[in-house]
């Protein structure tokens, strides 16, 4: 036990940095009303959660070089634990907002680095590659438990006390980080502050353009802010799509600032040659795509089973529990298949499962919730999901050497977050802008009254809310519609809801496709073939 105690801390942490990715997804719709908020702003706060861990991991990294690896531990710890707290105690989004994705976010980009260079320092050969896989298993635990978790807690307490407990586990976690080895001497840099803001302006660019899209359009303008009566769409061009533009050439910017501070013999935010071992790349791309399917699908799917059927937190958990469970047994599965098959091997498996399960939720797509055909789909997306996380951590250490670990450490938390980020503000996106599409077009070939109709196309020009579908009717009631008008604009908004679902499922499915592109540079040698070729080298 007291070999694997660093596994064990670290663990802890690593829990909780990935406990509050899913948590918060099964409680969408009663944070939503505890707070007087909207499904909208909660989507904003998921993303910008990630987002903001994504635009800083880097420099996250380059801290813990300097201040070492264990003191940004601790210190991270501590900052996520007052995030934490603000979070528990929030009285409205703002201040949630505040807590959750800033502040916590901040803690997670000191933590997240130097939980993966801790795992270098203390372990090596085998005892490594079995520490990533136990750190790799941990996260793939929390995204399995976050729902259960964050159901069974909202249900019969409050949301707020799933913050309240991740106090009591950072408090630990400081407590026993001070006897962990740290083997890696301190790097005396100096940071390029124009790189911090280059990378985390360019991030927040991208992701901010496309979680505005489903208001602001992807490159028509729709619903463009207005200042001093003028709308905001420069050259006729949607606002989202200048934002995307411009936090892309933000970050050639940041790649070519690199570069010259290498040739001025100066210290990088980030060694950009490391994205030119092609194993690292591969596995990098593979993991933030696996981040923004894991993202996507948790958010869609809460928001069908509270939003549309009605179900409560726990509720939810329990019908997201065979992801839960399989992500855990294909996590272990994958370990103990790399002993035979090579990392590019389980991860295509991994892939091609969960585009097989992604169809099988399209076809469980329905108003009454065909139970065996969506338990089974959420069981081989967990299943595919857990096969990605047990070798990806291990490709990317594994293609670097131990001086370079904190700093893959920190690109591992950029790829996963900025993929999460994606996902939320992609699907979340796709999932709105179909909604707002399918219920204005069948509201206009409805049997409405004109007046009706008119009346709908006005409140729908800039986008239509996600409301619980069952409260539809009540709100034309209120809106002076007769009783049967009322009840044909909830059918109609109901058959929105699930129209839309299926799109952001259908655009799951190529995003899962595509993906399928980005692991041919993980390696494609098995362990066993590869160590009898190196015994025949050596005969």
């Amino acid at each position: 036990m007291k070999k694997w105690f660093v596994v064990l801390v670290l663990g802890a942490a690593q829990f909780v940095m990935v406990l509050d990715g899913t948590v918060m997804n099964v409680s969408i719709s009663t944070v939503v009303k505890d707070l007087d908020s909207s499904v909208t702003a909660m989507q904003s706060a998921i993303t910008f959660y990630t987002l903001t861990m994504a635009a800083t991991m880097l420099l996250g990294a380059k801290l813990g070089d300097i201040w070492g690896r264990k003191r940004a531990l601790i210190v991270g710890s501590i900052v996520y634990a007052i995030g934490s707290l603000t979070t528990a105690l929030s009285p409205s989004m703002a201040v949630l907002f505040l807590g959750w994705s800033v502040i916590e976010g901040l803690g997670a980009v000191l933590v997240i680095p130097a939980v993966a260079a801790l795992i270098a320092d203390n372990y090596s050969g085998k005892d490594r590659i079995t520490a990533f896989a136990t750190i790799g298993a941990v996260s793939g635990a929390a995204v399995a438990a976050g729902p259960l978790i964050g159901g069974f807690v909202t249900t019969y307490f409050s949301w707020r006390y799933v913050f309240a407990a991740e106090v009591v586990i950072m408090f630990f976690v400081v407590l026993f980080a001070r006897k962990i080895a740290e083997t890696s001497p301190r790097k005396a840099v100096r940071i390029d502050v124009l790189s911090v803001l280059l990378s985390a302006a360019g991030l927040v660019g991208i992701v901010f353009g496309m979680l505005q899209s489903k208001t602001w359009g992807w490159i028509i303008p729709l619903n463009s802010p207005v200042i001093g009566g003028v709308a905001i769409e420069p050259l006729g061009i949607s606002l989202s799509a200048w934002f995307m533009v411009v936090g892309a050439v933000l970050l050639v910017l940041f790649f070519s600032r690199q570069r010259h501070l290498v040739a001025k013999g100066r210290e990088p935010l980030l060694h950009v040659e490391l994205l030119n071992l092609r194993q690292l790349r591969s596995g990098l791309s593979v993991l933030g795509a696996q981040y923004a399917i894991t993202a996507g699908l948790f958010f869609m799917v809460p928001v069908y089973l509270q939003m549309t059927l009605g179900l409560d937190a726990l509720e939810t958990g329990i019908r997201i529990f065979p992801l839960s469970i399989a992500l855990i047994v294909f996590s272990i599965l994958g370990t103990r298949l790399s002993a035979r098959w090579s990392p590019r091997r389980i991860v295509r498996v991994g892939q091609w499962i969960l585009v097989a399960s992604a169809l099988l939720l399209l076809t469980a797509v329905d108003p009454e919730l065909a139970s065996i055909a969506f338990a089974a789909g959420m069981f081989f997306a967990g299943g595919g999901l857990g096969l990605l996380a047990s070798q990806l951590g291990n490709v990317n250490m594994s293609a670097v050497t131990i001086k370079d670990t904190s700093e893959v450490g920190g690109l591992q938390g950029v790829f996963q977050n900025l993929g999460s980020s994606l996902g939320t503000a992609l699907i979340g996106s796709i999932l709105i802008g179909a909604l707002a599409t399918s219920f204005a077009g069948g509201v206009a070939q409805s049997s409405l009254p004109d007046a009706v109709k008119t009346t709908i196309s006005q409140k729908t020009s800039g986008g239509v809310e996600i409301v619980p579908a069952a409260s539809v009717e009540q709100i034309g009631t209120d809106a002076g519609l007769t009783s049967d008008e009322a009840s044909q604009l909830q059918q109609i908004y109901t058959d929105a809801q699930l129209s839309a679902l299926r799109v952001a499922l259908f655009g799951l499915i190529l995003f899962a496709v595509l993906s399928l592109l980005l692991s041919r540079g993980i390696p494609n040698e098995a362990p066993v073939r590869a160590s009898r070729e190196t015994a025949a080298k050596k005969a």
